[in-house]
């Protein structure tokens, strides 16, 4: 079995040294012009290794294609990673740190060295002992959500296009911007993949195949008070940062919170919040495995806005609930095939798959709501959106071998 993982730690740290941090207040695509620095990048790697068709889009995002090299039953498969970071912690200025062999002790940052990763924080650490694993230098998130996913799949279609003695279906690839902040399934994105299934290698442990995803809906709430000079104000002024705060503060906290569900509980996350005496905005996040308990999170959020509306009649509060992505799952379970075939593809690597719903979603999500059944393959990445993330160069070079095992695998009828 060829080992990947020298080429993996090139790739990951060249990428992760670029920053790509997307930015949900811009309405370009994408959403920072950052992004494109490692797009075009992605672009002359794929060309030099002799990939076809390769091309960045209009709407960000790279395409390109792996030729088929042998006749059969193999279906048109697409690859899919994300390049953007998350907007949620500081990405610039990364400088990946490789711990070789890893000894199960704590891990420590140079630029931090007061920050500690121990398998205490992350339990998946403790059966990582031996693999070199990939940090930050402690001021930054990694990178690795979904850098990790770039490094496997260029990994794996280097080697397809290195090796055409492998048979195997074509392979459409892509990478797309701004999936952190839900943008990254652009409306064209379905038909310039022109695939029978995809993949998104951005999931966790070593062996995970996803199929199964939140529910997800975010919500704008916007408080407009009456303002006033405060030495005239009373009687007068309503003011918006204190309803703001009102909202916040009705909302159940020790339930429907991130930090007090897990399992299959949804929440209800304030993220953002700003503005004035004059007006306010507050933004939200909801997140449940089943459209119903979606629906009663919208039912309460709109019904607390509407109790402190109606409580201070002067103010005007606007509570905007708009769809972001649906469990992948509703659609999945009517043909698991290519759930079926990532699991196959494990086990022809030693790995024993597993399947849990996951507590997020990815471009997967939206893809498979539109008609392109795209499950999510592992990458190893851990503790992500912190400065304590971490991935496994033994778990991306796992994800490589099930690449390459999937490229390999026909579907009759096809």
């Amino acid at each position: 079995m060829t080992d990947f993982t020298q080429e993996l730690e090139d790739r990951l740290c060249r990428y992760v040294s670029i920053d790509t941090q997307s930015d949900e207040t811009s309405p370009s695509s994408p959403s920072t012009a950052c992004q494109f620095d490692l797009l075009r990048l992605l672009v002359e790697e794929l060309t030099a290794m002799g990939a076809a068709d390769v091309r960045l889009t209009d709407y960000g995002a790279v395409l390109a294609t792996i030729p088929a090299t042998a006749p059969g039953a193999f279906p048109v498969m697409g690859w899919l990673a994300h390049v953007d970071t998350a907007p949620a912690y500081a990405a610039s200025g990364v400088k990946p740190v490789v711990h070789r062999r890893y000894d199960g002790g704590e891990i420590r940052f140079a630029d931090a060295p007061d920050l500690v990763l121990s398998p205490a924080q992350s339990p998946y650490l403790a059966q990582r002992v031996g693999d070199d694993i990939v940090t930050a230098s402690g001021t930054t998130l990694l990178g690795a959500d979904d850098k990790a996913g770039v490094a496997i799949i260029m990994t794996a279609a280097r080697h397809l296009l290195a090796n055409p003695s492998i048979p195997h279906g074509p392979i459409r690839i892509a990478f797309t911007p701004d999936e952190e902040v839900g943008r990254g399934v652009h409306p064209m994105l379905p038909a310039d993949l022109a695939v029978d299934f995809a993949y998104t290698l951005d999931g966790a442990e070593r062996g995970e195949i996803v199929y199964e995803t939140f529910s997800a809906d975010g919500a704008v709430v916007k408080v407009t008070g009456v303002s006033i000079h405060p030495g005239q104000a009373k009687g007068k002024l309503v003011n918006a940062l204190n309803l703001a705060a009102r909202i916040a503060e009705t909302l159940p906290h020790d339930r429907l919170t991130p930090e007090t569900t897990d399992g299959r509980e949804g929440f209800i996350h304030l993220y953002a919040m700003s503005g004035t005496a004059a007006a306010a905005e507050l933004k939200f996040i909801l997140r449940d495995f089943e459209v119903d308990g979606l629906a009663d999170q919208a039912a309460l959020l709109r019904k607390v806005c509407s109790d402190i509306q109606k409580a201070e009649p002067r103010a005007t509060i606007d509570c905007h609930i708009a769809p972001q992505y649906r469990n992948m799952r509703y659609w999945l379970e009517k043909d698991m095939t290519p759930v079926d075939l990532a699991r196959a593809a494990c086990r022809k690597v030693g790995l024993e798959p597993f399947s849990i719903p996951i507590r997020g979603g990815t471009d997967g999500s939206r893809l498979t709501e539109q008609g392109v059944p795209t499950p999510n393959i592992f990458t190893g990445m851990a503790m992500i959106h912190g400065p304590l993330e971490w991935v496994s160069l033994q778990d991306m070079a796992a994800a490589v071998q099930v690449c390459l095992n999937l490229a390999q695998m026909e579907v009759p009828g096809k």
